[in-house]
């Protein structure tokens, strides 16, 4: 029986850690009343004032742990790539018009390398352009683009205050999940993009941009509810919001994590 209570108070510390509520555990030996670390409660005491964003009034989540960290090498501004040469987000977006480097580029419209100020403090990273987006050359102008303009207002941030592209800057076909070779070939304008920005904090919207970030394979609920890093800059992962108009129990999750992004800008 010790030993189950034992298991039990490990399970609950490791939820304490991850951001659980607090929970208590009653009738232990010596009539005690002890929580999961085994400290017998203290009389309450009176709530302190919630803490709040000092721009937005929004009350701070708890800072979630340490996850994976990606440093890929750097580009050579010596070399002959003009995409390494280019020194504005308006050159690499030149680079990205003329692009052949990936079957992609045989059924675009137009590319849609991404739109935003160059002094951008947070940049959102989602998958690829969808219809509208390759109508338009502009990234998130769909549903799913409404949805994203509302979570930036959620957090007192307008769009035009952030940097917003994906990680392929073509359509994929019927909006399919973007192939491997088609990531490798427009990763280096992603890259290039970042090492330009030098934001604050990276918003990555979906599986696709937090396993291509963060070199990983594991899945979107893994990666939830920890500070990664790319290139030390901070990564926070969340869903897509095109994830979000199909389920809605997403949000409040999403929620939580945009408010972790919002706080790391500070």
């Amino acid at each position: 029986m010790s030993d189950g209570r034992a298991l039990a108070r490990e399970f609950l510390e490791q939820q304490k850690l991850l951001g659980g509520n607090p929970v208590i555990l009653p009738a232990l030996p010596g009539g005690e009343m002890r929580d999961a670390g085994g400290v017998a409660p203290q009389p309450p005491a009176p709530a302190p004032p919630a803490a709040t964003h000092p721009a937005s009034r929004i009350p701070h989540p708890r800072l979630p742990p340490a996850g994976l960290s990606y440093d890929p090498p750097g580009g050579d501004l010596f070399s002959a790539d003009p995409l390494q040469q280019a020194a504005s987000l308006d050159a690499v977006a030149t680079l990205v018009a003329a692009c052949t480097k990936c079957r992609l580029c045989e059924g675009r419209r137009h590319t849609v390398p991404g739109e935003g100020p160059g002094d951008a403090r947070l940049v959102v990273v989602g998958e690829g352009p969808g219809r509208v987006e390759d109508e338009t050359g502009r990234p998130f102008v769909g549903q799913a683009g409404e949805l994203l303009t509302k979570i930036l207002a959620a957090i007192q941030l307008r769009r035009e205050q952030v940097f917003i592209c994906n990680v392929v800057k073509c359509r994929p076909p019927e909006n399919r999940v973007p192939q491997y070779d088609e990531i490798a070939a427009c990763l280096p304008y992603l890259f290039r993009q970042i090492d330009l920005l030098k934001p604050r904090a990276i918003l990555a919207m979906g599986g696709t941009a937090a396993q291509t970030l963060l070199n990983t394979k594991q899945s979107l609920g893994a990666l939830r509810n920890q500070i990664h890093r790319f290139r030390g800059i901070p990564v926070i992962v969340t869903y897509h919001p095109a994830a979000l108009l199909r389920n809605p129990n997403w949000k409040k999750p999403t929620w939580d994590d945009v408010r972790i992004a919002r706080r790391l800008l500070d």
